[in-house]
């Protein structure tokens, strides 16, 4: 029988074996440990965020803005800014999320021109491992990770009934819509509905689309009240749509005749609600939507966990509560750090 030989050496094998195979868990634990790490937030992370429209015409869009670079200064990540021109153009929109995917930010903040047709687009940013929040119009099937907005089918109720309120349960109503197909125009108009058909005395004419241009809106105000003498009530349902309504109210000198209810506040709307053209707007917090969209980017890049749905808030301003504290702050917010 032939007898084995341990050297020095064969007696250290197992202790070296083990020793590397230590070293190889720990390793691997570290490398995984790392990886699954939350990317450091901080001046070179970046975040795009892309808005329905850059018209600065559109007073509701240089307030979201206010509040994007707010958080954007206040959380020290860099922030860039872009959008189609006009809210209608959703190819360029696609084109342009299509584009920043490829420059592959930390986080992308979008407000969709369209819930539907963007949502290829969206479903790429996501494949990529771009983190995705939509702001103010979301997309078909949630597929961000949070939405931030008004509620805009409870916005939208509270014109309707400040509207049954002035018609006193009877009258004929239009709604002055904007752009179809994205989201808040849809929602929007279903919470009027929602609270006009609970009237019988109350008739609905139509929904007519203005494409988000004022003078849009003013001709199709123009011309439905020329041709109808049956008019009670317009309900525009954002900020263009209002300012075209409310041009067009005030041509015809039908202040008196017409009710007017309209949304958000650029500096027209408030004149034409001290003057009576308008009777009511309801107010957003455009801010606080573009301040979260970023910072709720930021808990996300950080691996915090960010709540599905931010309602944001809305407020009903009329000529008898709008010199109320919290109706001056909504009307006259701060942009680019002035009144």
């Amino acid at each position: 029988m032939r007898r084995s030989i341990r050297t020095p050496f064969a007696k250290l094998v197992p202790s070296i074996v083990g020793i590397l195979v230590g070293i190889a868990v720990i390793t691997a634990g570290f490398f995984t440990w790392r990886v699954l790490l939350p990317a450091r937030v901080g001046r070179n992370t970046k975040i795009v965020v892309i808005f329905k429209s850059t018209d600065p015409s559109i007073v509701f869009w240089q307030i979201v803005e206010a509040g994007v670079r707010t958080a954007s200064k206040e959380l020290g990540v860099d922030v860039r800014v872009m959008g189609p021109k006009e809210e209608k153009d959703v190819n360029a929109q696609i084109e342009m999320l299509d584009r920043v995917a490829r420059e592959h930010p930390a986080a992308i903040v979008l407000a969709a021109d369209d819930q539907d047709a963007l949502v290829p687009a969206a479903e790429r940013v996501r494949a990529s491992g771009i983190k995705l929040i939509t702001i103010d119009s979301g997309l078909a099937g949630d597929i961000s990770s949070s939405f931030i907005a008004t509620d805009n089918e409870a916005a939208a109720e509270k014109a309707g009934r400040l509207t049954v309120r002035l018609l006193r349960r009877r009258g004929s109503v239009a709604i002055i819509s904007y752009v179809k197909g994205t989201t808040t125009a849809i929602q929007r108009e279903l919470g009027v509905k929602r609270v006009l058909e609970r009237y019988p005395g109350i008739r609905l004419i139509g929904t007519y689309y203005s494409q988000d241009l004022a003078n849009e809106a003013y001709r199709i105000t123009r011309n439905l009240l020329t041709r109808r003498h049956d008019v009670d009530a317009l309900i525009a349902l954002n900020e263009v749509a209002t300012v075209g309504a409310a041009n067009a109210l005030a041509d015809l000198h039908l202040k008196d005749k017409v009710d007017l209810i309209g949304f958000d506040n650029s500096p027209i709307e408030i004149r034409y609600l001290e003057s009576g053209v308008v009777k009511g707007i309801v107010l957003q917090k455009p801010f606080n939507i573009g301040y979260l969209g970023v910072s709720t980017a930021v808990k996300l890049l950080k691996g915090e966990r960010v709540p599905r749905r931010i309602d944001t808030g809305s407020l009903l301003v009329t000529r008898e509560n709008m010199f109320g504290r919290e109706s001056q702050k909504l009307l006259f917010p701060l942009i680019n750090g002035k009144e």
